[in-house]
């Protein structure tokens, strides 16, 4: 392999799924094998962190060798292993980067510790168009909703972020006050496009002050309005519908706003977007029209790689490889692992 002919296994195992992969050349995905356990914390309805941490443990031995077979190699045949150390569970985080630290010691391959948002800027890369630097990355999932600008690779600056609940998280958290079960993105997304989103008149937090996001306040008035129709005895099928697109619109009329806000401010014409609630079908859509609207090249990884995954930690250890940044055996997990330090705190104009 030349300098920039790579094979990668990435290994994630930040949250609830378990999940290794094969990238080659930090694009080319040969296996990306993952293991939910939705099944697991879905009675409870949301994650258990020592359940979640118990189920790696069973089955990180059986997807990485699962990946690997699917790849069609051996150990012996990498370039190096890239594992996700944080931000995430630590119990979680734990097993996959312990597991990582001893295939890399008995088979003398060179070890890559990777931060998991930087692993969900470059999902992706594993499109069919790499994005150019530079460009804006807004990462939404259940843990993180983060607005970075990304000006060459290692070279982040935050422009904004949550200061409470994630997208992801308040998905969840809604869905649980309805009754939906767990995951509740999924839930929601299908029901509301049943409903009116006009329907509920709910807020829209932060909008025109800075490019952070707040979602418990919104979550909090989704409570209310339930408790109120609970009392009056009009929470019925279609109510709940109402409520789902209610909630999903106020949150993707966030999104959007903050986002275009903040790529006009840093003067960017492209976007990439990715995390869990990338996935979602609304979302998708409203970025897709402002990005045509606005002149805007929008970067969406497919479906499977919006959640996470190892593939998209192989393509991050693709990178920090060819840089040279190697671990060593005392590599650690951290829950906590910001990916940039500096912050705007600005408001926005014009909105």
């Amino acid at each position: 392999m030349t300098d920039r002919e790579t094979l990668i296994l990435g290994i994630d195992t930040s949250c609830d799924d378990t999940s290794a992969a094969v990238v080659k050349t930090g694009r080319e995905i040969l296996s990306n094998v993952v293991s939910s356990q939705a099944g697991i914390h879905s009675r409870f309805g949301g994650i258990v962190p020592e359940l979640a941490s118990r189920s790696h443990i069973v089955m990180i031995w059986p997807v990485v060798t699962e990946a690997l077979e699917i790849a069609g190699v051996t150990p012996e045949d990498l370039s190096g292993i890239a594992v996700c150390i944080g931000p995430g569970l630590v119990g979680s985080l734990l097993v996959g980067c312990c597991f990582a630290k001893a295939l890399s010691y008995a088979k003398g391959i060179p070890l890559l510790g990777i931060n998991h948002i930087e692993g969900h800027i470059y999902s992706a890369f594993l499109g069919e168009q790499e994005p150019p630097y530079p460009f804006l990355s807004l990462v939404v999932s259940g843990g993180h909703t983060t607005l970075i600008r990304v000006d060459a690779f290692g070279r982040y600056r935050e422009i904004g972020s949550t200061r409470d609940d994630a997208a992801g998280e308040a998905y969840d958290k809604v869905a649980k006050l309805l009754g939906l079960g767990y995951p509740g993105g999924p839930a929601i997304d299908s029901l509301s496009g049943e409903g009116n989103p006009e329907a509920i008149r709910l807020p829209r937090p932060l909008l025109t002050k800075g490019y952070d996001f707040s979602f418990s306040g919104l979550k909090t008035a989704v409570r209310n309005v339930t408790a109120k129709l609970r009392e009056s005895n009009t929470l019925n099928e279609e109510t709940v519908k109402d409520i789902c697109a209610s909630f999903q619109r106020a949150v993707v009329d966030v999104l959007v706003k903050k986002t275009i806000a903040a790529l006009k401010k840093e003067g960017l014409r492209e976007l990439t977007i990715s995390g869990g609630v990338s996935a979602n079908r609304e979302l998708r859509e409203f970025f897709k029209k402002m990005c045509q609207t606005s002149g805007i090249t929008l970067y969406l990884p497919p479906g499977e790689l919006c959640t996470d995954n190892a593939a998209m930690i192989a393509a991050s250890g693709h990178l920090h490889l060819i840089k040279g940044n190697l671990a060593g055996l005392d590599l650690n997990a951290r829950a906590y692992l910001p990916i940039c330090s500096n912050k705007d705190e600005s408001n926005i104009p014009g909105l």
